[in-house]
């Protein structure tokens, strides 16, 4: 038998030049995958002026305050359709448990994670303090119920809610 000798190549400068390149191309490459994918997905600021947004809060405490005084009792049902379609019923009445009608009542349906996919709400008074909304489209998953009613102008009530919708 004769003894086999193995070939041993000897690393060289250009085999490390080499591995180190292809190892920062990549690095690299994946890196800016993922940014190009961050900034297409990014739904955009959430709000435009945080100096504007913190001069509101002081209002917006107020606003709450007043709306507890008022021990409203506002209870919202939402039922999502296998095509899309959610509806909205909404019974709101006042402290003394008499409905509340002509309100200006508005919602949307927010998504918590993606600003782009929110749905408003075509809410209508049907009789008796119920008030009757669609929506189109709507997509499986959770969401923010946002409620508000308006009366001469002024925002009386304002509820968020986060739900489910199969």
């Amino acid at each position: 038998m004769m003894p086999t000798q193995n070939a041993i190549r000897p690393i060289t400068g250009r085999f490390v030049l080499i591995a180190v390149g292809s190892f920062f191309l990549v690095v690299i490459g994946v890196n800016v995958v993922m940014m190009r994918l961050a900034i297409s997905t990014l739904p955009g600021t959430e709000v435009e002026s945080t100096y504007g947004a913190s001069l509101a809060y002081q209002k917006e405490i107020e606003a709450a305050h007043e709306q507890d005084a008022r021990g409203w009792k506002v209870d919202a049902h939402v039922e999502r359709q296998p095509d899309g379609a959610a509806t909205l019923i909404v019974q709101a009445k006042d402290a003394s448990g008499r409905s509340l009608t002509g309100l200006a009542l508005s919602g949307h349906l927010a998504r918590p994670t993606d600003r782009r996919a929110d749905q408003a709400l075509s809410v209508v008074e049907s009789g008796g303090g119920i008030y009757r909304g669609a929506a189109h489209g709507v997509a499986p998953g959770q969401w923010d119920l946002v409620i508000e009613a308006d009366a001469d102008g002024k925002r009386l009530f304002l509820s968020h809610n986060r739900i489910v919708l199969n």
